[in-house]
């Protein structure tokens, strides 16, 4: 168990220490910060790297941005993925297998091979660079429908047919039986896709092309290509970075014992 116990502390080091780095070096100097030997603590610390960082750029409008794209996609994928993954484990039609194995399918597929299709349709729908256009191509996810229909289909049939029978419609079956009873899954599923939209870069840098509509990731992108010289304005960079991973933080600290469970009793691997 000791042999265990300092490997997992060693790959804990290697996972944390690159985050440790990159907050003392916001706070460095830069002669600190490209100093050899490399020291880890700053002899004073430079607070005023993070309004420095703030000036240069209009981080508070970009966190904005993706936090008003990240809530509206959530709630977009949680409805369609609890009305969908309903539809697959509680209702009999020609086709559901189809359907269930066309979603894997597509999951199983690079995300990339939809980039172009999907820009043609925004383009031909007049919402690139538009936070409407980040929203409207993201709101539907195969992988929350796949994590509700593994959670649906765990609800006893009995509690279903006995709605049924009391004359409930599977509308009122889904959102009044069905969804809270699989709340902690709902839960984390939201959790889950707000964290990875929020940290979504590829997709909205080809859609977002003027300073208003970027989010986070792409206006952190403009940032690093932005300020020339590395060696002047890395300690900047470090600062900016450190915003804009600031909200993931908090969030985790008040949601993390949520995470853990839900991750643990949905089977989520990788």
């Amino acid at each position: 168990k000791t042999a265990i116990y300092l490997v997992l502390i060693g790959f804990a080091i290697m996972t944390v220490f690159p985050l440790i780095w990159m907050l003392l070096s916001s706070v460095k100097s830069p002669s600190e910060l490209l100093a050899v030997p490399f020291t880890l603590f700053p002899e004073e610390f430079q607070w005023g790297n993070f309004s420095r960082a703030l000036e240069l750029a209009p981080f508070g409008l970009y966190m904005m941005n993706s936090f008003v794209t990240s809530i509206a996609i959530v709630v977009l994928q949680a409805g369609f993925s609890c009305m969908l993954a309903y539809g697959l484990t509680h209702l009999n039609f020609k086709g559901r297998s189809f359907i269930f194995n066309s979603l894997l399918v597509s999951y199983m597929l690079p995300i990339a091979v939809t980039y172009v299709p999907s820009y043609i349709i925004l383009a031909r729908l007049g919402l690139l660079d538009s936070l409407t256009g980040i929203i409207v191509s993201n709101a539907a996810s195969v992988f929350s429908v796949f994590l509700l229909w593994q959670a649906f289909r765990t609800v006893p049939k009995e509690v279903i047919e006995a709605a049924r029978i009391e004359g409930a419609s599977d509308w009122s079956i889904l959102w009044k039986i069905v969804a809270p009873m699989r709340k902690s899954t709902v839960f984390i599923m939201s959790l889950i896709s707000f964290i990875q939209m929020y940290n979504n870069y590829l997709w909205p840098s080809l859609i977002a092309r003027s300073e208003e509509n970027y989010l986070v990731t792409v206006g952190l992108r403009q940032f690093y290509t932005s300020q020339g010289s590395f060696s002047t304005n890395m300690p900047a960079i470090m600062a900016a970075n450190v915003i804009t991973i600031l909200p993931l933080f908090i969030l985790f600290l008040i949601f993390q014992k949520w995470l853990i469970k839900g991750i643990g009793d949905t089977g989520i691997k990788g």
